[in-house]
């Protein structure tokens, strides 16, 4: 049996210059979709998923991920001292959700040098990466615990895969594979491309902001090249495992959103808003109202 996936590395140490002005003072990933940050959604699909302790990769400026994921003394005395032990506990949950750690990537040198820098506090052992800007709503059975229970049943890492259309797939890194008879969402990658032209795709299923890694992935990433923009990207680390040992490809049950994108935003925040029972039904009103 394969060793358990106890740690999740959330790389946020980006810029967020797709959502400016708003960003200018403000991490991207404290960005509410509804009334949490899209960084919580990452925490808590990571915790229902079995993870036990969070890795966030941050930047300067983003000290407000880490106070959002703290204790807030003086909120809770202010909200205990005025009766609102409701509010005390919607706060505190926060707080207890997880256990969490942070490490600085000191330069914005890609993806792959994101994970990298969380080498020390993973260690010898498998892990999974959530990249926050992809927000997938599994309401059955979170995307990484979908991941996990394959790692553990293979024991060969897995990146998830969904698949997109051709006239958006260059903006992918895209997979060639061999689909897997004994599970049809399992697939055997051959290739990564990273964002191949409409017409050189090698297939229409494109690799999504999950991954559940084995630790020598951390050599391939210290040796792969820094690319034309200087950046060390994670597919070419990815490349490199899978031409020594197989690497998995998983088509994941659940609706993704691209948080990242102002559009993908604003949807996500659409729907889950509607799936709730205290704004669902007046929005849906609402949008009717508008006669779209």
């Amino acid at each position: 049996m394969s060793p358990k996936v106890r740690k999740v590395v959330i790389p946020a140490a980006g810029l967020g210059t797709r959502f400016l002005p708003a960003t200018k003072a403000m991490p991207k990933e404290m960005l509410c979709v509804v009334d949490k940050p899209i960084i919580q959604y990452a925490v808590e699909e990571a915790v229902a998923s079995g993870i036990e302790h969070v890795i966030v990769v941050t930047g300067r400026s983003k000290s407000s991920m880490e106070d959002h994921f703290d204790i807030a003394y003086e909120l809770e005395t202010t909200l205990k001292a005025r009766g609102k032990h409701d509010l005390v506990q919607q706060a505190r949950a926060v707080s207890d959700l997880a256990s969490v750690s942070y490490v600085r990537q000191k330069e914005p040198l890609g993806l792959g040098h994101a994970v990298l820098a969380a080498r020390e506090l993973v260690g010898n052992e498998p892990f999974a990466v959530i990249l926050p800007d992809d927000l997938i709503d599994s309401p059955a059975r979170p995307a990484l615990r979908q991941m996990i229970d394959v790692f553990e049943r293979e024991g060969d890492p897995v990146i998830a895969l969904l698949k997109v259309a051709l006239d958006d797939i260059s903006a992918y890194g895209v997979i060639r594979g061999d689909r897997d008879p004994k599970d049809s969402r399992v697939h055997v990658l051959k290739e990564l491309v990273e964002k191949p032209k409409k017409e050189d795709a090698p297939s229409d299923l494109a690799i999504m902001g999950r991954y559940v890694l084995t630790p020598d992935i951390f050599d391939d990433l210290a040796g792969t090249a820094r690319d034309k923009g200087g950046e060390i990207q994670l597919t070419n680390g990815l490349r490199a495992l899978a031409a020594r040992r197989r690497l998995l490809g998983y088509e994941f049950e659940g609706k993704r959103y691209d948080a990242g994108q102002k559009l993908g935003f604003l949807k996500a925040t659409v729907d889950l808003a509607l799936q709730r029972s205290d704004l669902g039904p007046a929005l849906r009103e609402h949008l009717k109202s508008l006669g779209l």
